[in-house]
């Protein structure tokens, strides 16, 4: 039986791909046959990878949240200064009118009742501001989708690596801060500073 003498001609060495739990290093394969570890060097730089990639999933978590934080704040803000805009001209206008218009001692009009009932105003998003959102939860989910496709591999340093990820990423981009008003009454408001806790702490879904 002849074999060539050309390397190129030979068939590599086979990926070793298992559904159970495994701890392969080399010949490992992630995805696709390109993926394929042949050395300890390539296995660490795959370790690395997998843990920056769940840092960045965490990341582009917090972004989304914080996106949406931001349009939000500033459509607030906006609403703001319209309401005290027309409340400091419109309430002084009213009560004008109220002092000539009613007697003594009465209670104010309907109309004025009215002018000062809370007000409820819809935010929606702009087109460019929606786009955004989608293209941010579009690359959350992808690679969400991608790091939950490694671990169905079931390799021992792979998920272990997803862990360390997920904690570094939690640690790094998800940092707790909460602002707290005392009140002239002793009364202590705690308000968020910043965006809410990431909430999903699986990678099965963005």
């Amino acid at each position: 039986m002849s074999h060539s003498g050309h390397g190129g001609d030979m068939p590599g060495p086979a990926c070793k791909i298992s559904m159970l739990w495994n701890w392969y290093t080399i010949d490992a394969c992630f995805l696709s046959s390109s993926w394929h570890i042949n050395s300890n060097g390539a296995f660490a730089a795959t370790c690395i990878g997998v843990i920056l990639m769940v840092i960045l999933l965490e990341g582009l978590r917090r972004l989304g949240k914080e996106y949406d934080e931001h349009i939000q704040r500033d459509f607030a803000a906006r609403v703001a200064l319209i309401a005290n805009g027309g409340i400091n001209g419109g309430v002084a206008q009213q009560s004008n009118t109220a002092a000539a218009v009613c007697p003594a001692g009465s209670g104010p009009s309907n109309a004025s009742r009215e002018a000062l009932a809370p007000q409820t105003v819809t935010f929606r998003a702009s087109p460019l501001q929606q786009l955004i959102r989608s293209l941010i939860h579009t690359a959350t989910f992808g690679l969400a989708y991608i790091v939950m496709l490694l671990a169905m591999y079931y390799n021992g340093y792979v998920i272990i690596c997803i862990l360390i990820g997920a904690l570094l990423g939690k640690f790094l981009c998800d940092w707790l801060t909460r602002t707290v008003t005392i009140t002239p009454g002793g009364e202590a408001l705690v308000k968020d500073s910043n965006a809410n806790g990431i909430e999903e702490p699986t990678v099965c879904c963005g």
